[in-house]
């Protein structure tokens, strides 16, 4: 009979993935998320029966332990970049990990993999990366051959990152970046699944950093996006002070709302993380000790930014039709 591993958050943005390359792998795959309907979408990247998505909360120890029954291998998906309700950045990246790593522990689970970030850090300035940081403390205590994986700034044709700055570049006459001198080292969405699937294979514990083969500037990024989308726009580096009023303002306005109008811009806690650059540290591990070849992000972008362009899919064609000689 094949393996089974318990995804939790497998129907998220990397989740997705990871549950395609383990299905391809073979693994049977238990889906772990708070609303199983909406993660139908997965059952048919395995054949019947090989992908099950099923009810879970991170936040409860019985929950946990219920979807890991059986399982020999775990993997880590959850995190969250906004608070909603109970699922804050404390209950979910902290104790949820810690949880998620001790349950597998005492259930005899034979691997896991979790995935935290680049700049997880105990002493930051912002909450997301405290708390992602917490997580791993706690995974490294509960489950010590744990791998863990910190991606930087994660790319992909669901992303919200170049889908986001798209958007705004076909609508707006400008493009507001705040923090644009920060670095960034994009990593390929399916290159993160890749590395899961060789922490499920046996690579060694401990902490992997994973960034694409490119580093860039916030503000270069984008030049680079506008000239994929075949889009002129010119780069406004907001002012922090200017933006830190207007993440206050969004911030207070979801508060007292109780999240009914979220802030879908920018936090004060996101604009903490853009003030420090998103890059692999030098000598640490990563998609080198792990066998993989990670995709730069110029080779994946057309690939799904295209429907930004001016003239869309039609715009090769239109820019051929250009160099026709007329009769």
């Amino acid at each position: 009979m094949s393996k089974l591993v318990t995804i939790f958050g497998g129907s998220g943005f990397v989740g997705r993935y990871v549950a395609r390359r383990l299905a391809k792998e073979g693994w049977r795959i238990r889906i772990a998320v708070r609303r199983p309907n909406e993660a139908l979408f997965l059952k048919p990247y395995g054949s019947v029966g090989q992908v099950e998505p099923v009810f879970c909360n991170i936040r409860d120890d019985e929950s946990v332990r219920r979807v890991m029954a059986e399982a020999d291998a775990v993997v880590n998906c959850v995190g969250i970049l906004s608070p909603r309700g109970a699922n804050t950045h404390q209950a979910v990246q902290a104790e949820g990990a810690g949880r998620v790593a001790r349950i597998a522990a005492e259930m005899g689970v034979a691997r896991l993999v979790h995935i935290s970030a680049i700049g997880a850090d105990a002493n930051a300035g912002s909450l997301y990366a405290r708390t992602k940081a917490e997580g791993e403390a706690a995974v490294e205590a509960a489950f010590p051959g744990a791998v863990i994986l910190r991606p930087s700034i994660i790319f992909g044709p669901e992303d919200d990152f170049f889908n986001r700055f798209a958007a705004m570049a076909r609508n707006w006459p400008i493009l507001p970046v705040v923090h644009g001198a920060t670095r960034f080292q994009p990593v390929y969405v399916d290159d993160v699944a890749r590395a899961v699937v060789a922490g499920l294979r046996g690579a060694a514990p401990g902490i992997y950093e994973l960034g694409g083969p490119d580093a860039g500037r916030f503000h270069a990024l984008m030049e680079q996006m506008l000239t994929i989308i075949m889009r002129k726009r010119r780069i406004w580096d907001v002012p922090v002070g200017l933006m830190q009023v207007t993440a206050g303002l969004l911030d207070g306005v979801e508060r007292l709302t109780g999240g009914l109008i979220p802030n879908a811009a920018v936090s004060r806690d996101q604009l903490k993380m853009l003030a420090h650059d998103n890059v692999v540290m030098p000598g640490a591990r990563g998609f080198a000790e792990l066998g993989i070849t990670p995709l730069a992000f110029e080779a994946v972008l057309p690939e799904y930014l295209w429907r930004f362009r001016p003239a869309g899919q039609y715009a090769a064609i239109k820019g051929s039709a250009k160099n026709l000689r007329k009769v």
